[in-house]
């Protein structure tokens, strides 16, 4: 059946299906088809779809108490924040609603950090093809031009780096005195799936130390498991002065947090910064519910288990494919580079395989899954993947046939 003409605006390229309803890695459209979900909503529903017991809490809330306003104390969000600093290393943590409030809670923080140290126009460092969201503020932070194209004037008081490269970074050292923080992702999602060495991770802490910078971990995406960690920064071994953590800490309901420590846990003051619904009663306590299941499930370390054996198995079934570039990814974080745009993909994926994925950078299959999905989900997403790319195959041939003979004539 054909939608009726939508009012919404058009801030998305939607495929043509609805979802109506969940189960773990499992959905089901509108008319009744089953479809493996390996991108779980954008690395938000770690725990899959439906998940009995956060249904349980946020339904038990719900009929409690949804809302009092940050003018007062909130139980549940004092729990939230000390588990968080428990498992982070942090010493506060501020609420909010989404990943992008949560890294301009960060910027803030950056900019109060400078004016502390009465740097007039102060500098945060960023990475190419990064990206930390959509509001002015972080976009003008992103490291991508066509995320950015048609916003500008973008804010400035952002040095672009390139990724994964600590020469760049001591040269900006010694030629901008300004700078006073670095936000990097662990792995940049966004950016192709790229994963930065442990080793340029522990530099860039050692740079900050050396300068007085405060070093900030955007682990929106890397965060909460994903990584085969809890967080991102773990597999270096070091601790941030600033992280940002959302999507899979709500597993859909929406929450943001910024945690910071030593003297960036207490540059805010009250007035400075805020949020209507932030850390709400009802959200934290899904927040709660995430950590108490994943703690118990051990999902972090099993996200190491399923990601190696995801990364394996698509190395051997697309190895030798002449359309693949690189296989590369940390944990349940997988990203296949083509040598060509492939954002067709999405859409055949669901039409032909009932899988769902996303591309990024244009060339880069994207792969998210549950960190709940069983070996046989795993292997399965293998096979429907490789059976997409062996008919992408096929279509280039006669693609590419076509073209031969037209140029023939």
């Amino acid at each position: 059946m054909q939608p009726a003409a939508s009012h919404l605006m058009r801030a998305y390229a939607r495929q043509p299906v609805s979802f109506v309803r969940g189960s773990g890695a499992r959905l089901w459209d509108d008319q009744g088809v089953e479809y493996l979900d390996a991108i779980a909503g954008v690395a938000v529903t770690s725990l899959g779809h439906a998940h009995p017991e956060i249904s349980a809490a946020i339904a038990q809330q719900a009929g409690t108490l949804l809302h009092t306003s940050n003018v007062f104390r909130i139980d549940w969000q004092e729990r939230l924040g000390e588990r968080l600093c428990a498992l982070t290393g942090m010493q506060r943590a501020f609420f909010c609603n989404s990943g992008a409030e949560a890294n301009e809670t960060a910027l803030k923080l950056a900019r109060l950090h400078g004016h502390r140290k009465q740097v007039a126009n102060p500098k945060i460092v960023v990475m190419e093809n990064g990206f930390h969201g959509r509001t002015i503020a972080t976009l003008s932070a992103t490291g991508n031009l066509a995320k950015q194209g048609g916003f500008e004037p973008l804010l400035p008081g952002f040095l672009h780096l390139s990724y994964d490269d600590i020469e760049a970074v001591r040269q900006a050292a010694e030629q901008s005195p300004d700078i006073v923080a670095v936000l990097i992702e662990p792995v940049q999602g966004e950016g192709g799936i790229r994963v930065a060495r442990a080793d340029y991770l522990r530099e860039l802490r050692a740079l900050c130390d050396q300068h007085g910078w405060l070093l900030m971990l955007d682990e929106i995406q890397t965060g909460m498991g994903r990584t085969g960690a809890w967080f991102g920064y773990q597999h270096a071994a070091i601790t941030p002065d600033v992280m940002t953590v959302a999507k899979a800490l709500g597993n859909g309901f929406p929450i943001g947090a910024c945690l910071a420590r030593g003297a960036a846990a207490d540059l805010f003051s009250p007035g400075q910064h805020g949020s209507t619904f932030g850390g709400n009663p009802l959200a934290c306590r899904v927040g709660c519910t995430v950590l108490d299941l994943m703690t118990r499930d051990e999902l972090p370390r099993r996200a190491a288990v399923l990601g190696a054996r995801l990364l394996d198995s698509l190395q051997k079934a697309l190895g030798g494919h002449p359309n693949v570039n690189a296989i590369r990814g940390q944990g349940l974080m997988v990203g296949i580079e083509l040598d060509r745009n492939c954002t067709e993909l999405v859409g055949r994926a669901l039409a032909e395989q009932r899988l769902l994925i996303t591309v990024t950078r244009g060339s880069v299959i994207r792969l998210l899954p549950p960190l709940i999905c069983d070996e046989m989900q795993i292997d399965d997403i293998v096979v429907r993947v490789a059976r997409l790319l062996a008919s992408n195959v096929a279509k280039n041939a006669i693609v590419e046939a076509a073209a031969q003979t037209i140029v023939g004539r």
